[in-house]
C-alpha cells in the first residue's frame, strides 16, 4: 500500500486556497481589487499581467508545450529566482511575492488553454510536396532573385525596338489629329458597304490630302515636285487579291473615286482587316510607300455602310511587291521534253502612268552557265493582271535535267524605248530561292504530272547576287 505524503500547510497552500475563494483580481493580503491596494502595485522595473488569458501564444511556448506538461510537477515545488533591484529586505519580500504570485499564475492559465476546446494547438511544420513515399524532401522557399538596379535595366535597353517601324503599333491609341501631327503624311477618305443580297465588299477609294511630297533615297534633296500616286487595295491577311487604283499625276491631293468589290461571305468580311496603301509612281525608280491605313472590318457596321477620313501612318513596307507568276512545269522523260506554262500573273508592278502596264513574259533555258535558249509570250495591253495560257517545250536530255536552269523575266513593253523590267525568278540548277528550289523538286519526283505553282517576282539584283544563270540571260 503506498503512501501519499501531505503537503505541509505552507504559504503556496493558502495561496491556492485563497484564489479559490476569491477572484483572480483580488489581493489575498488586503482583500482589495489589485488596481486598487498599494501591495500588487509593479515597480518600474517589474511587468504585471493583468487578466485570466494572454492575447496570444507565442510560437516557441507552442513548441515547447509538451515539455512543460513533463515538467508540471517539478515546477510547482521550484519557484523563480526573484529578481529586485531594491536592496531593502522589505522591498526584496514583497517583489519576491508578487513575482512568485504572477509566475504561478501564467503557468496556470497556459495549462487551462491547453484544456480549452476553443483554443486548438496549432502546430507549425514545414510544407511537404512531392509524390506519396517513404522518403520525402521539405521544400524551403527558394532565394529572391537579383533586383535590377537602373543601371542593369539600361543596360537592356534595345533603341531598335522602339524605331519608326516598331511604333506603329501604338498608333491605334492616337488620334487622327495626333497622327497627322506626329507623321505629317496626310489623310485619305475612303468608303465601305457589304451587299446581303450579292454577298460582296464594296471599297470605294474617294481622295487623299496633303500627301508628303517625293524624297529621294538618300534624304539629301527632292526628286521631283509632286508624287504620283496610287492606292493598293487588300483584305489581310489575303494580300494576294489585291486591287490597285489609276496613277494620279503630280499631285498631293489626288481624286480617285474609284470602287472595287470583293466577294467574300459577310461572317468572314468580319473578320478582315481592310489595308489601304499609298504607293508614289516612280517609273524610273523604284515606286515608294507613302504610308497606309489600316481598319478592322468587325469596328464597323458593315450592312449601314459609312465614309472615313483616315490619317496615313508609316508603312514597314518601304517598296511594293513586284507582282506574282504562275507557272506549271512537266517533264516526260520518253520524249525529253521540258514542258512550261505560263498560265497567268496578278498586281505586276505598273510601268506605264496611264494604261497600267503591257506585261509580257521572257523564257530562257540556260545549260550550266551558258545561254541556249529563249522564248516570250505574247504582249497583253494595258493590265497589271494578265491571263496568259501558253505552253513552250525544250528539249533537255534527262541526264542533262539536273543542269539546267529557267530564267521567267517579266517585262513592260514600251514603244519609245527599251522595255520596262518588272520582275524575276530562276527555276532549276541554280534557283533564286526556296520556293523555286521546291517547284524544280516536285517537278523531278513528278514525270509526266503538270506541277503548278506561285512565284513572288525578284529585282533583277536580288537575283543576280545567288544565281548565276541570271547573270546569263538577257
Amino acid at each position: 500500500m503506498a503512501y501519499v505524503q501531505l503537503e505541509p500547510i505552507n504559504e503556496g497552500f493558502l495561496s491556492k486556497i485563497s484564489d479559490l475563494l476569491l477572484c483572480r483580481w483580488t489581493c489575498r493580503n488586503c482583500c482589495q481589487k489589485c488596481y486598487e491596494c498599494s501591495c500588487c502595485q509593479s515597480s518600474e522595473d517589474e511587468v504585471e499581467i493583468l487578466g485570466p488569458f494572454p492575447a496570444q501564444t507565442p510560437p516557441w511556448m507552442m513548441s515547447n508545450r509538451s515539455d512543460e506538461k513533463e515538467g508540471d510537477s517539478d515546477n510547482a515545488a521550484s519557484e523563480p529566482p526573484p529578481t529586485p533591484q531594491d536592496t531593502s529586505p522589505d522591498r526584496r519580500r514583497s517583489s519576491s511575492d508578487t513575482s512568485r504570485s504572477t509566475y504561478s499564475l501564467t503557468r496556470r492559465i497556459s495549462s487551462l488553454e491547453s484544456r480549452r476546446p476553443s483554443s486548438p494547438l496549432i502546430d507549425i511544420k514545414p510544407i511537404e510536396f512531392g509524390a506519396l513515399g517513404s522518403k520525402k524532401e521539405i521544400i524551403q522557399p527558394t532565394v529572391l532573385r537579383k533586383t535590377y538596379t537602373p543601371e542593369d535595366y539600361f543596360r537592356k535597353f534595345e533603341p531598335r525596338l522602339y524605331s519608326l517601324d516598331s511604333s506603329n503599333d501604338d498608333a491605334d491609341s492616337l488620334t487622327d489629329d495626333e497622327i497627322l501631327t506626329k507623321y505629317q503624311l496626310g489623310m485619305l477618305h475612303f468608303s465601305t458597304q457589304y451587299d446581303l443580297l450579292h454577298n460582296h465588299l464594296t471599297v470605294r477609294v474617294i481622295e487623299a490630302r496633303d500627301l508628303p511630297p517625293p524624297i529621294s533615297y538618300d534624304g539629301s534633296r527632292q526628286d521631283m515636285a509632286h508624287s504620283n500616286p496610287y492606292v493598293k487595295i487588300c483584305l489581310l491577311p489575303d494580300q494576294k487579291n489585291s486591287k490597285q487604283t489609276g496613277v494620279k499625276r503630280k499631285t498631293q491631293n489626288p481624286v480617285f473615286e474609284e470602287r472595287y468589290t470583293f466577294e467574300i461571305p459577310f461572317l468572314e468580311s468580319q473578320r478582315r482587316t481592310l489595308l489601304l496603301t499609298l504607293v508614289d509612281f516612280d517609273k524610273f525608280s523604284r515606286h515608294c510607300v507613302i504610308g497606309k491605313v489600316s481598319m478592322p472590318l468587325n469596328e464597323v457596321d458593315l450592312v449601314k455602310g459609312g465614309h472615313w477620313w483616315k490619317a496615313i501612318i508609316p508603312s514597314s513596307q518601304n517598296e511594293v511587291e513586284l507582282g506574282e507568276l504562275l507557272l506549271s512545269l512537266n517533264y516526260l522523260p520518253s520524249a525529253g521534253r521540258l514542258n512550261v506554262d505560263i498560265i497567268r500573273a496578278k498586281q505586276l508592278l505598273q510601268t506605264d502612268m496611264s494604261q497600267g502596264s503591257d506585261p509580257f513574259v521572257k523564257i530562257q533555258l540556260v545549260h550550266g552557265l551558258k545561254l541556249v535558249k529563249t522564248k516570250k509570250t505574247s504582249c497583253m495591253r494595258g493590265t497589271i493582271d494578265p491571263f496568259y495560257n501558253e505552253s513552250f517545250s525544250f528539249k533537255v536530255p534527262q541526264e542533262e535535267l539536273e543542269n539546267v536552269s529557267l530564267v521567267f523575266t517579266v517585262y513592260g513593253h514600251n514603244m519609245k524605248s527599251s522595255n520596262d523590267f518588272i520582275g524575276r525568278i530562276v527555276i532549276g540548277q541554280y534557283s533564286s530561292g526556296s520556293p523555286e528550289t521546291n517547284h524544280w523538286r516536285r517537278m523531278l519526283s513528278a514525270h509526266r504530272t503538270a506541277v503548278e505553282q506561285w512565284h513572288s517576282l525578284r529585282s533583277r539584283a536580288e537575283c543576280d547576287r545567288v544565281s548565276p544563270a541570271s547573270l546569263e540571260a538577257t
